[in-house]
């Protein structure tokens, strides 16, 4: 069954494309770090005592972070009726959660590979990303946990799909050739030609950035939440995974991936909550890819 491959688990087959674990962290080290700020931000969601006015005066000596944030904030997807032109305004209009995801995943993706792929690839990869993050967010409010952490891992749970395209097109593309043939799951296409799956690469490359631990779960087991992961941001991101491809919304050319009974049953999305989070999805989804160019 799809969905079921764990982080870690042995390669299952040999072939010319398949992939070594080595092979793949050596690419992983060769990109970028993180700026030490957003590795902070990112660990301060479990941190209750976190100081605010230190990491906003940090964010606003990184002026790279402090302009793609501030354009970010004044896009239309977050509706302000005027204008934020620092760091500091822009936590008094929308707060210092929100904040903090902008920069995270900001500095996130400026660092993430381009590579090779088309820019209708590309492009499909980050609409179905946002799609993924607004969606994680929608369903976050109806529980316990933080939507912009959820929004957060909505939009970094494929980054190991991007590390493959971009960092190994020619095995990823004979990947996705074995999927249309077979009209397979991703994660099953990718074990068997890869002989490992997006969700392992992308576990491997969040283990090397440092992320929290929520968010580690959230990229390596979106497909497959443990137990421990119920009700938890890996069973939320896995969730509106589903949710997105079943809408049709950012990756026309991949199934529906197969949904976990236990991590649905998790959440208690039932009726009138679930119909709401389709149409919020919905709504949200094209304003938020503005917030991508």
């Amino acid at each position: 069954m799809a969905g079921q491959i764990q982080a870690g688990a042995p390669a299952a087959v040999t072939g010319a494309n398949t992939l070594a674990r080595v092979e793949v962290a050596r690419n992983i080290l060769d990109l970028p770090a993180l700026p030490t700020i957003v590795l902070e931000l990112m660990s301060s969601f479990d941190d209750p005592d976190v100081d605010i006015g230190r990491l906003a005066d940090a964010i606003s000596h990184d002026q790279a972070l402090t302009a793609r944030t501030l354009r970010v904030a004044n896009s239309s997807f977050y509706g302000l009726s005027a204008k934020v032109k620092t760091i500091n305004q822009a936590i008094m209009m929308l707060g210092f959660d929100t904040v903090r995801t902008l920069v995270a995943a900001g500095a996130i993706v400026n660092v993430l590979p381009a590579g090779t792929g088309t820019q209708r690839e590309l492009s499909q990869f980050w609409r179905h990303s946002m799609a993924t993050a607004v969606c994680a967010r929608n369903v976050a409010r109806r529980t316990r946990l933080n939507p912009e952490q959820a929004f957060l891992g909505g939009l970094l749970h494929d980054i190991g799909r991007l590390v493959l395209a971009t960092r190994f097109p020619r095995q990823y593309g004979a990947a996705l050739a074995w999927r249309d043939e077979h009209d397979a799951w991703q994660v099953d296409a990718e074990q068997q030609v890869l002989g490992m799956t997006h969700q392992q690469v992308g576990l491997m490359l969040a283990e090397a950035w440092r992320f929290p631990p929520q968010l580690l779960r959230a990229i390596g087991f979106h497909h497959a939440p443990a137990v421990d992961d119920l009700g938890d941001l890996a069973s939320i991101v896995h969730v509106a995974n589903a949710i997105v491809h079943a809408l049709d919304l950012g990756d026309a050319d991949a199934l529906v991936p197969a949904l976990s009974g236990e991590a649905w049953a998790s959440l208690r999305l039932e009726g009138d909550m679930l119909r709401a989070i389709f149409r919020e999805t919905e709504a949200q989804y094209e304003e938020a890819c503005l917030i991508l160019h």
